[in-house]
């Protein structure tokens, strides 16, 4: 009896990548024809692009039916739908995988081989980034920031990128969470992992979807997902500035008592202290602000994302050369 081969699902989410999927795509099938012990099946998720982009992918998906295709009535974002279309995957493992080749396709081939060995889920980590060495610092200091933070320990310069057993993506589908936080989420679920180290490269193709809200989103998605530290310590620095506040007070009291004549307090410590207190009162008031915003966004359960059409899903993936 011929023994069944494994599907492995390949998930990419794009945004008007018109410039990137199709030489994506001919990458990913030039490794599974090397990996001949597997089947595949490439899920690209589409967020409502404006360029060429599903045009493209049409041509792909008549031609090969391991191409399958899912089109979002509108953009539903960088958070939702690269999540929704992970639950999408029917592999007996998931990898994801982005259209821009800054997660190196040649990897693919290691995620399985340690996937193999037993790890249920298998992680690359960006060692090295060859883009602009200021943004890399921010991404660097800003792990450091929320693994101080946060209640999971969280792996340092993961995006996403990896292999995920299809229990992982079964435990994935019964976390209703209408905006997840994918990358805390795997560090949530547990399990043992194995790391792939590698260097990003630079965007050769297109450009960036990132800008610095979409970078700021998901800073704070991190921080008010995984984390109660900032709503403690605003309790915290309430206190001790009241406690410090009341010492000062009570100092400058006794100080104009003893030296009445000649003590003046001035409009400085007054105007200081103001702007002082108040430029706190409003950060913290931001970040109550924050947690508030990710209740409202919960408990509103809306759906990930609202597909448009989706292509070949209703045909069994298997690897076959210009079928």
């Amino acid at each position: 009896m011929k023994k069944r081969k494994k599907l492995i699902s390949i998930v990419t989410p794009c945004y008007n990548e018109e410039k990137n999927v199709e030489e994506l795509y001919k990458q990913v099938r030039q490794i599974f024809e090397e990996l001949s012990d597997y089947s595949y099946e490439h899920i690209f998720i589409d967020n409502a692009s404006k360029d060429a982009t599903v045009l493209i992918l049409k041509e792909l998906a008549k031609k090969d039916r391991n191409v399958k295709i899912i089109v979002n009535s509108r953009n539903f974002g960088h958070i939702r739908s690269p999540f929704y279309g992970m639950l999408q995957a029917g592999g007996d493992a998931a990898i994801s995988l982005v259209a821009d080749f800054q997660d190196p396709p040649e990897l693919i081939k290691q995620f399985i081989a340690e996937w193999e060995r037993g790890y249920k889920i298998v992680v690359g980590v960006k060692a090295q980034s060859k883009e602009s060495a200021s943004m890399f610092f921010i991404r660097k200091t800003y792990y450091n920031l929320i693994n101080s933070l946060a209640e999971t320990k969280l792996i340092k310069n993961y995006t996403g990128f990896g292999l995920y057993d299809r229990k992982i993506v079964e435990l994935l589908g019964k976390i209703h969470d209408p905006y997840p936080y994918f990358r805390g989420l795997i560090c949530d679920i547990g399990f043992d992992k194995a790391i792939i180290e590698y260097v990003q490269p630079q965007r050769k193709r297109g450009i960036t979807k990132n800008n610095f809200y979409t970078l700021y989103d998901i800073a704070m998605l991190g921080i008010t997902n995984h984390s109660k530290i900032p709503l403690r310590l605003a309790t915290m620095l309430g206190f001790a500035a009241s406690f410090l506040s009341g010492c000062a007070g009570v100092g400058y009291l006794i100080y104009k008592l003893l030296f009445w004549s000649w003590f003046s307090v001035g409009m400085a410590p007054l105007v200081i202290g103001l702007f002082f207190f108040a430029s706190v009162q409003l950060f913290f008031i931001g970040v109550i602000g924050e947690y508030i915003g990710s209740i409202h966004t919960q408990v509103q359960q809306r759906p990930l994302v609202i597909e448009k059409e989706r292509i070949n899903f209703d045909v069994p993936s298997s690897f076959s050369p210009g079928r």
